[in-house]
């Protein structure tokens, strides 16, 4: 029986989400504290923590827009207070996708502001407070789009590339101090998003993975519960591709 009073601490950004509610399920299945964060969504938040309090979990939501730092430095910091937070999942992400040509500042600065600053503006009040604890897992979300770039969304896959950057950077940096960071790298996904885009475009995608089909969320969120775990204790720094052999580097 899962002690959840004992239980590591994990916060899932953008939890709300298909990627990040398959995450935190995951998560609280192998034990973990999960608080799941939302921005507009905190009743779908709410729901999701209420689901896992019921299958055993210890489990919350939080909502703050993390692209606002002040905000975003509130609510963490209402968080540690109650207990430093050990497993940090950046799932937060946008996309806007039109030709960079036709492409208004706003719809830039609004992807690179969660996709890319929200990674900044929520991990970084949470590392001394994990550091003190000599254990720590941080794992981002970034995508296939930061390694090849996809067309028409320059700014998507500026911020995913960025990321993995930001994942080799910070996990070089703490790697004597017991804290591990990662990333995970999807290619198109089944997901209630697609329901919106053309059935063309989604074959399309499809045809560029080797696999021949689409991954899935539960897929995405088994990566991320290995490079969450205790298991995961000599790789850091490192990119999990989770894109079906779309890309192999």
């Amino acid at each position: 029986m899962i002690d959840a009073e004992k239980a590591k601490r994990a916060l899932v950004t953008g939890g709300s989400g298909a990627i990040g509610a398959a995450i935190c399920r995951v998560l609280a299945a192998r034990g973990l504290q999960v608080i799941v964060h939302a921005n507009n969504r905190l009743e779908a938040a709410e729901g999701l923590a209420a689901e896992l309090r019921a299958g055993g979990a210890k489990a919350q939501a939080v909502a703050f827009d993390v692209t606002d730092r002040i905000d975003a430095a509130r609510a963490l910091g209402a968080l540690v207070d109650e207990s430093p937070i050990q497993v940090l999942v950046n799932n937060a992400g946008v996309h806007d996708d039109v030709p960079l040509a036709g492409m208004h500042g706003e719809q830039w600065d609004r992807v690179i502001g969660v996709s890319l600053t929200g990674f900044y503006n929520v991990t970084q009040p949470l590392l001394l407070p994990m550091i003190r604890t000599r254990w720590g897992r941080i794992v981002n979300i970034s995508s296939v789009a930061g390694k090849e770039g996809n067309p028409n969304a320059s700014s998507y896959s500026a911020a995913k590339a960025a990321v993995l950057g930001f994942t080799k950077s910070l996990g070089k940096e703490l790697a004597t101090k017991g804290v591990i960071v990662n990333a995970v790298t999807p290619a198109t996904f089944e997901s209630p998003i697609l329901k919106g885009v053309p059935q063309a475009h989604i074959d399309y995608m499809r045809s560029r993975i080797p696999m021949d089909r689409l991954g899935t969320a539960a897929e995405i969120a088994a990566a991320v519960c290995w490079l969450a775990s205790e298991e995961c204790s000599f790789t850091t720094a490192s990119t999990l591709d989770t894109s079906g052999g779309r890309t192999t580097y």
